[in-house]
């Protein structure tokens, strides 16, 4: 955390460095990659390192507040020696304040807090606010991808997309929610959903 950590955090995102909120450099954080990826609230980091692994070519921004799955993160990308991953230990809102417009090609949100009681549903991820800061931060056509083990979380997000002018839902057939995408290296969180007997959900919004 000391000492990995602040090779590989993206600079200029907190609040105390960047008051002024002025874009960030993502070209020169990545020279070298076709597009940047966004994950949402990595947790241990296993699907961030995982894609990292699989699209040698991005470069994949992960954030989450959490200091365990940050540390765990940073000791699995050391062990795997992955070059192409940036870290942001803090809010990602934060980060999509300060990302250059159009500048991510995709946005994962896996398992986010489903936040249950009513009085709560206010702070899910999935919010009008949210959307348009996404909206701004992604290039048309990239896509928002969620995972989720809870329904009403799922009907809360296809309510918020339905609300929202910039992203449509693209399933087509129930196998389009059903079945993880392509390339799906499963979550920790994932398993436990399984194992206590609830039923994922792959949902897959596109920015117009």
């Amino acid at each position: 955390m000391e000492e990995f950590l602040p090779t590989i955090a993206v600079p200029g995102v907190d609040r105390e460095d960047n008051p002024d909120r002025a874009e960030i450099d993502l070209a020169a954080l990545f020279p070298k990659a076709q597009e940047v990826w966004l994950e949402i609230g990595f947790g241990g980091g296993e699907h961030l390192i995982a894609e990292a692994k699989a699209h040698p070519q991005i470069g994949l921004i992960g954030c989450e507040h959490y200091i365990d799955g940050v540390a765990k993160c940073l000791a699995a990308i050391e062990r795997e020696g992955v070059a192409n991953i940036r870290l942001h230990p803090h809010d990602a809102r934060d980060l999509l304040d300060v990302a250059p417009e159009g500048a991510l090609g995709r946005v994962y949100l896996l398992y986010p807090d489903p936040w249950p009681k009513t009085r709560h549903h206010k702070r899910r991820f999935m919010s009008a606010e949210n959307l348009d800061a996404l909206a701004r931060a992604m290039r048309s056509g990239a896509e928002l991808r969620l995972a989720t083990d809870i329904p009403d979380y799922a009907l809360h997000a296809l309510a918020a997309i339905h609300s929202h002018p910039a992203f449509e839902w693209t399933a087509e057939k129930a196998g389009d929610w059903r079945e993880p995408w392509t390339g799906w290296p499963g979550t920790r969180y994932e398993a436990k959903a399984l194992r206590e007997g609830r039923n994922p959900h792959y949902l897959v919004f596109r920015r117009a």
